[in-house]
Parts: structure tokens; sequence; C-alpha cells
């Protein structure tokens, strides 16, 4: 009985993915435990809530997945329209609906939901794609980034428009088109300027001359460089980073974890980070090529690549090439709904992998 019982919690996990993730997610524990012990118990308990619906989204074949695509769409659609109207305000943004019981981040939904719609939409007119069926995805997109970037929640909105862009692109958007939105885009960034919110604009300044502000806009950028930098090729040892021991690194256990990595385990741990991360993001693109459908090879390329965007804006925004828009790093920043997030999507490549032999009537 006991064997059956693990043949049954174990098949539909594929064994890389977790690897992967699993190390990632020891590496968190090793940084959060230097960055804020305080916090290691909470995330230890996110991270066991994230692995139990990792297990159950991994069980759940694509077919049933594309029939939640519409209704979890549209459930997130009208909960950002209510976060509009009736959300808390916490530091200048409304973000958080409260049930009574409970707050929530319908933006963090999205993340998912998004690819989810556009494969499932794209899925359906697979017969004959046309050009009308990529711009009825474009509108599908902008929707709900247009509700998130109204917050102002700037990070997740470009991490949603990212998943919905990827499943766009996948489903042969031409290159004509994408080179067309590509000049359009660049002939009104100067115009954009003036709708930005205050906060964007300083952001803007702030990336472009950090000194302009050094104990202000300025510091978290100016502080986590200099971590970065101390660190070296070998780093100063788990917990005996001076920037982060001494709190001169914001948000060390969320944003800016990176930075705390970076200053106690040198050049080489964030080498051995970025091979974890290419070997997920290689697993990831390995299974959406073997997907049996185009609706899991457009979910699980989106996925992957909604990995890869959350590494590459956070690493960019904590080094001082990016602007601070407030993405975590993947699997190894400290909070639940984020790593639940991430593990869902580990969950829906398990499936798409273990139903890859199915051919869909």
């Amino acid at each position: 009985m006991i064997r059956q019982f693990w043949q049954k919690l174990v098949t539909p996990v594929d064994g890389p993915l977790l690897i992967f993730s699993g190390l990632l997610l020891l590496v968190a524990l090793i940084a959060l435990a230097s960055a804020s012990p305080e916090r290691l118990t909470t995330q230890l308990v996110n991270a066991t809530v994230a692995l139990m619906v990792m297990r159950i989204v991994a069980g759940i074949p694509p077919q049933r997945l594309m029939h939640l695509a519409l209704p979890v769409y549209f459930a997130g659609v009208l909960l950002l329209i209510a976060v509009a109207l009736f959300g808390d305000i916490s530091k200048g943004a409304r973000r958080w609906l409260n049930l009574g019981f409970m707050r929530i981040q319908p933006s963090e939904l999205m993340k998912i939901a998004m690819p989810l719609m556009l494969a499932w939409y794209f899925q359906k007119h697979e017969a004959m794609l046309r050009l009308r069926d990529h711009a009825v995805a474009l509108l599908l997109l902008v929707l709900p980034v247009a509700l998130i970037a109204r917050q102002p929640d700037l990070g997740t909105a470009v991490l949603v428009f990212s998943a919905g862009f990827y499943v766009i692109f996948f489903a042969g958007l031409p290159w004509k088109i994408l080179i067309g939105m590509g000049l359009a885009g660049a002939a009104v960034a100067p115009l954009a300027w003036n709708f930005m919110h205050d906060y964007q604009r300083q952001r803007i300044l702030t990336l472009l001359d950090p000194e302009r502000d050094p104990l202000g806009k300025g510091f978290h950028i100016i502080q986590s460089t200099i971590a970065i930098g101390s660190g070296g090729i070998l780093g100063k040892g788990w917990g005996q980073g001076t920037q982060a021991q001494l709190e001169f690194i914001p948000e060390r256990h969320t944003d800016f974890i990176f930075a705390v990595f970076s200053e106690e385990f040198g050049l080489l741990g964030n080498m051995v980070l970025l091979v974890l991360y290419a070997l997920l993001i290689g697993r990831g693109l390995m299974i959406a090529a073997n997907a049996a459908t185009l609706f899991a090879r457009l979910l699980a390329g989106a996925v992957t690549l909604i990995f890869f965007t959350y590494a590459f804006v956070n690493m960019g925004m904590v080094s001082g090439i990016l602007p601070v828009v407030g993405v975590p790093l993947p699997f190894i920043s400290y909070g639940g709904t984020a790593l639940v997030t991430l593990f869902l999507g580990v969950g829906i490549l398990m499936s798409i992998h273990k139903h890859r032999m199915l051919v869909q009537k």
C-alpha cells in the first residue's frame, strides 16, 4: 500500500524540473537564513504550500487546464476591476482586495491566467491563424496589463505583458509586425514620459544617475552595487556580508536578495545560480518543444520564459542596468504568493511533460 501511494505521489513529477527548482529553493533558504533569519520559518511554510500546489497541478491533464482558461481569465479581469473600484490602498498603490477573512492580490493570478487564456485562444483558431487573431490576442493582453499598470504596479504589469507576448510570438507573429511594433514603440517612447507617474520618472532618472539622490531614490541601487562588487570572486562567506548584516541593503529579503547572495558567495556563487536557472529554463523549453498540442507548446514556452523574465529583470535592476520595478528573484526572494505562482508554473510544465504522448481529439 505504501509503495502504491508513493508511486501515485511521484508519477506526475518530472525529476529534472524538481531537482533544479528544489536546488533553487535550497539556495533561497540559505540566503534568507542570512538576510532575514526570523522569516525562515514562514518561508518554509510557503515552500511547503507551493510544492503541494505544484504536485496537484502536475496531475491535471493539459486538456483540463485548457477548459479552465476562459473562466480563470475573466475571473482575474473582474477581480482587477474590483481592485480598481474597492481595493485597499497601501504605500500609494491600490493592489490588494480585502475579502474580509483574507487579502488577495489578483494581479499575481494573471501571470498564469494570461498565457493560459492566449494559448487556449490560439488552440481554438489553430486551423487558420490570421493576423486578425493576433490582434484579438493583443487586445486580450492589453486589458489586464492596463488595469495592473493603473494600480500602479509596473513590475507585475511587465511580467504579465511578457507572459502574454511570449504566447503571441510563439504562435507565429510575423517578424514584419514585430519589427513594426518595435519601431512604433521607439517612436512614441519620448511621448510616454508625459504619461508616467512621478515615481516612475524618478526611477528612470535614478537609473541614469543614482548619485543625484544618494540618500533617497538612489540609495537602493548604490548599496546593492556596492554589495555585488565587494563580494569579489569567492564572496565574504555566509552571514559575513557587511552591507546585508549592517542593514545597508533595503528590502534585502525580497527584491534585493540577489545583492545579499552576491556579497556572501561572490562571482562563483552567481555562476552557480545562473547555471541552475539555465538548466531549469532549458528543461522547460525542451518540454515545450515535445508537447503534444499547440496549446501545450504555447503554454509551456510562455511559462518557461516567465522564469527567464523574472530572473533577468531582478538581476538587472539590482545590478543597476534596469530601473527598480519591484520584481522578485524567482524561487529565491521571500514571499508566499510569488513562490506559489512560480511552482504552479513548474506544475504546469510537469503536467505537459507527463501527457506529451496524448493527442487531443
